[in-house]
């Protein structure tokens, strides 16, 4: 993978307590390998703490406060997993709106397990083909989405993964996708569900 195909990008993490720890923590190191500037950004301020499979796992600084942040300034979006991170934040407006402000600029998001929960508040799902930890399938369904289970998925610059096993194939298609920036919908770009065939 080159090593710089996000140079000069800044990217976002909008996360709250009870993200899954390696969900942010891997795409994270990932987005910063390929040269992005990667902001945390929480309603709350100082840190936020994680959900390690079972267990509280390590904290994380919040790099912005959600009240700071301008989604303006970001080229795209990443939203962690575990089960508490995305309840919160979808009941959040200033939340939600900050995840509109991206798709209504059509800039590319990637979200894994539990993390689409917050794009079901936006409407953005509706004709999109999605995956999702698989408790969230008749949710995304319900909203719209076409829901397939496999390890990444993407649909016109939004990324979609089940669950931490999927963390390879979803940083690596997540990286091509922001490198690619804004996507067109006008432009019918087909659809790639996985990562396997994908350039390095």
């Amino acid at each position: 993978m080159a090593s710089q195909y996000l140079k000069g990008q800044r990217v976002a993490i909008l996360t709250t307590d009870g993200f899954e720890q390696s969900e942010l923590i891997e795409p994270r190191k990932a987005l910063e390998a390929a040269g992005a500037k990667v902001d945390v950004i929480s309603p709350q301020g100082g840190s936020v703490k994680g959900w390690n499979h079972t267990d509280w796992g390590q904290s994380v600084d919040v790099d912005m406060t959600l009240a700071d942040a301008n989604a303006d300034d970001y080229a795209a979006l990443m939203l962690p997993g575990g089960v508490m991170n995305p309840d919160k934040l979808r009941i959040d407006e200033e939340a939600v709106q900050f995840v509109q402000s991206f798709v209504d600029a059509r800039k590319p998001i990637a979200a894994i397990c539990h993390g689409p929960q917050i794009l079901i508040e936006t409407g953005m799902v509706k004709g999109r083909q999605m995956t999702s930890w698989p408790s969230l399938k008749t949710d995304l369904i319900n909203a719209g989405a076409n829901w397939v289970d496999q390890e990444v998925v993407t649909d016109q610059g939004l990324v979609t993964s089940r669950k931490p096993d999927d963390i390879p194939a979803f940083n690596k298609k997540m990286i091509e996708e922001f490198a690619e920036g804004v996507h067109d919908p006008s432009a019918g770009r087909d659809r790639s569900q996985s990562a396997v065939n994908s350039h390095p």
